[in-house]
Formats: structure tokens, sequence, C-alpha cells
């Protein structure tokens, strides 16, 4: 029988594939356990119900990319989107008044436009592709960095490492306090310096692991952390004998995830009933959290395929477009779909696909062992569940260094319309806790100062009859400034 998207024209084995599905799937195992916590946060009644849900996000989307697009990429739920998707249900991002059903519905919707996107097309590209060439460099660029910085903010605070402080607002953990709770004003209580011991051990773990090039680097470094954590009371064994929804009868799970009080599993349809909008959230609202779901996961899957296959002349072309590209596309958008009807976040192809595709993976086996494994690892929910926050932190924080150095690059600082623009999509996004706020503001501050520079280039031309200025902001970039423009100074009332 033909291995699942077997090419030997391809240059590989099946031997070479199942090892690289394998090492794809131990690069980005720590979503498993990172997910629900970023959703849910960790001890919450979904957590079992999210990671069976992000397991099988996982298995679905991965499973489309070797079936259908026959590529060796792995897909899960997204980092950045689920701590956006957090920040809609817990309120991290300023909203907070959307139950798990409304939120997901948002996730829903935001999958069936991504569909349409990647299948509506002008002049031979798809609006998809037509969006994203007409975002400016510096603003896309730095979507990803400040969504970087966000992620490892975040893990600072799950850990306990940065605090709340009555006069500055934030501050860094207490070393000398090994005992006491410190309650932090956004997240649960941490056990003072021992969380912030734990993620900050993980985290040095994960970078002498990565520099050595050990395969599974985030993984291991989030198991370290975990035993590390062990004597200093911060890793809680008990979960491995099993409690409440967290069991080694996996058919116990899996009834709690399909039909349990705490499932999340088609928890949208509650919005048939309560309503899309909650009470105090605007209708505008609701289209620009869409729009950022869109555009995040646009810029994110388009930047990972071509970070993973360009160059390589057996997955792309000499323009470096990956090989069968509108599929590759296709099974990100539906992918999409499928995750908000599971309970989790989008769904989107993952960067740590290149350790995959480094190992020698080259066809839709290595997809297809990736999601094999994914599916095995419901079958040992207590492992992952035993795993502390203050661990997974580790790899939250380590995940944000990967994003900014592989993405700091693009930004052309030398132009300071560019650089004021980029900096300020990535200062606010961190500050204000929300992306949406920070790819606004950078979009807004982008189109303004470059319409300025334009009109007192036509004033000098007019004067000087030299150097005729010419505009270079897309359509594109217009119309979500607009968008966003309405977003922050139209009342909320108004809509």
């Amino acid at each position: 029988m033909k291995a699942v998207g077997y090419d030997s024209t391809k240059q590989t084995s099946v031997r070479t594939e199942l090892i690289a599905g394998i090492v794809t799937f131990l690069a980005m195992a720590y979503i498993l356990t990172v997910n629900p916590n970023q959703i849910f946060g960790a001890g919450s009644k979904y957590w079992a119900s999210a990671f069976i849900a992000t397991a099988l996000g996982a298995v679905i989307g991965t499973l489309l990319m070797a079936l259908l697009a026959k590529m060796p990429l792995a897909q899960a739920s997204g980092m950045g989107l689920n701590s956006m998707l957090g920040g809609i249900i817990g309120g991290w991002g300023g909203y907070g008044k959307f139950t798990p059903g409304q939120a997901f519905m948002l996730v829903l919707i935001s999958g069936l436009v991504f569909l349409f996107l990647s299948l509506v097309k002008i002049k031979g590209k798809t609006f998809r592709e037509l969006v994203f060439d007409g975002m400016p460099v510096a603003v896309k660029s730095s979507i990803s960095i400040g969504i970087g910085f966000f992620i490892a903010y975040i893990g600072f605070q799950n850990a306990g490492v940065i605090v709340f402080n009555g006069y500055t607002q934030v501050g860094f953990v207490d070393f000398t306090n090994w005992g006491e709770q410190v309650v932090n004003a956004l997240n649960p209580p941490a056990f003072a310096a021992k969380t912030a011991v734990v993620a900050l051990s993980g985290l040095f773990l994960i970078a002498i692991l990565d520099k050595l090039k050990v395969r599974g680097s985030i993984i291991l470094g989030i198991l370290g952390a975990t035993i590390i954590g062990i004597p200093l009371g911060v890793t809680d064994l008990s979960i491995l004998a099993g409690k409440g929804d967290v069991s080694w009868k996996f058919w116990e799970n899996y009834k709690n995830f399909f039909a349990g009080e705490n499932s999340v599993f088609f928890s949208f349809t509650d919005v048939f009933s309560e309503g899309l909008i909650p009470e105090g959230v605007s209708v505008f609202t609701i289209i620009m959290i869409v729009i950022t779901l869109c555009m995040i996961d646009m810029f994110d899957s388009m930047g990972t395929i071509v970070g993973c296959c360009g160059g390589n002349r057996v997955l792309s072309d000499e323009n470096n477009k990956p090989y069968n590209y509108g599929k590759i596309m296709m099974s990100d958008a539906i992918a999409t779909c499928a995750g908000a009807m599971l309970g989790t976040s989008t769904v989107t192809t993952f960067v740590e696909s290149g350790t995959g595709v480094s190992a020698g993976g080259r066809t839709g086996l290595t997809a297809f062992t990736t999601a094999c494994f994914f599916l095995l690892s419901t079958f040992a929910l207590p492992f992952f569940a035993a795993i502390p926050g203050a661990a997974t932190a580790s790899a939250l924080i380590y995940v944000g260094v990967l994003m900014m150095k592989g993405n700091v690059k693009s930004v052309d600082m030398s132009d300071s319309i560019n650089a004021t623009s980029a900096f300020l999509t990535v200062i606010v996004m961190v500050l204000s806790y929300s992306i949406t706020k920070g790819i606004g503001i950078g979009m807004l501050s982008y189109t303004i100062m470059n319409s300025v520079l334009y009109l007192v280039g036509l004033v000098r031309y007019a004067i000087t009859k030299e150097n005729k200025p010419s505009w270079n902001i897309s359509v594109v970039s217009i119309v979500v400034s607009l968008l966003f423009a309405v977003y922050f100074f139209v009342p909320a009332t108004a809509f």
C-alpha cells in the first residue's frame, strides 16, 4: 500500500518521513498544554475539554495538509490567536463579556471569511493574497514581533515573574518571598518566587537545548521545568492519578468532551439562544475582532508557509512559492472552521513544521505521522494535565523570543516612518494588552504619516516643480486604516 502523500521522486524515504513527522510533533507538542491555559487558564473547568479540542484540531488540520495539500506541514491552534481568544473570554484584551460559545462563533465566522478569501480570485490572485500584498511591510513584520512580545508578557505574568504593583502597575518578582502567595490582578495567585524559578529554569533549559540543536527542545524544557517544580510544590503529581474530567480512562474523557457539562464541543450553538453580541459590546467591535482574527491568521500562515518551504526546490518553485499553495491555503481555512466547532482557537500552520522539513520531510507522510501522534496524546491526558502553568510559561516566553528573532530583521528601521509605525504596533499591542489595538495604531500611524509626507511633497513640487511625490499607500492600507479609525474614534453606542 502506498504511503499517504508519499512521492518517491522527492528524494526521500518512508523512514525519513516518519522521523520528520515525530520531530515536528515534539517541536510543537507544547501547544497541547499551552493552548488550554491561554484560552481558559490553568485549573479551569474547561481545561480537559479544551485539551482534547486542541489535539483534535491539530489532527484535522494536519491531516488536511497530508491528504489535500500533500505537504510536510503541520497545523494546530495558533499562538497569539489563542491569547486573543482568552482575552475575549477572560477580559485580558479589554472585552471579557463574551461566553466561550460567542467567542468560538467569532472564530468560525473568521474561518468562513478566510475560506472565502482563499477561494475568490481577481486577476489570478485570491483576495487573501491581494490583502497580504497590500499591507505595508513595516506593519506586517511588526505584527509577529508584537505578538511575540505579547505572548512572552503573558508567560511572565502567568508564572509570577512580572507581578502587580500598586505604584508602578507592574513589578518584578520578589525572589526573597518563597512562602506567601502573590495575587496578580490579571491572573490566579502565584506561589511567589517558586513559580518564577520554575518558569525561568524552563526558559534557560529550552535556550540551551536549542543552542545545542536538540530536537524537541521546547517540550523537553517544559518537562524539565515540571520536574524542577516537584520539590518546590509547584507541580501537582496527584493529577496523574486522575480526578474530575482528567482521567486515564480516555473513553470517559471523550464522553465528557462531546456531551459533558464542561464541554466546549459545538459550544457556539448557545449563540442561537443567547445571541452573538453581548450586552455593552458594539457591532463594530464584533467586526474588528473578526477582521483582526483573519488578519493575524493570514499574515502568520503565509509567512510561515513561505518560511518553511521557500528556498527548497523540492517544496517550492523558483519564486519561492510553495507547491500546492492553493490547497495549503484551503487546508488552513477549513482547519480554522473545524477548530471553532471543536472548541479551540484559530488552527493555523505552525512554524515548527520547519523542524520536520529540516529533518528531511518532503511529503504528506510527514504531516500524517504528526497527526497520528497528536491523536495518541489524547490517551495520556493526565500526563499533560500534570504540567504546571509555570512550566508552560517558559514555552510562551521562548516562543516570544523566536517570533522576535525571525521577524525583527524584516523591518526597515532606517526609514523613520516605517520604524515609528512598527514600534507603535509592538508597544501598543503589549502595553494595551490588545493585539487589535496594536495593529490598529500601526496601520493608522503608517497611513497618516505617509499621507502628510505626500501632501508636503505636493506643496514642494508646486513651488519648485522638482521631485514630484509618488503615492505609495495601497487601497488595502487605506480601507483597513479607515476601519480602525472608526473603531478608535467613533463611540461604541453609535452602532
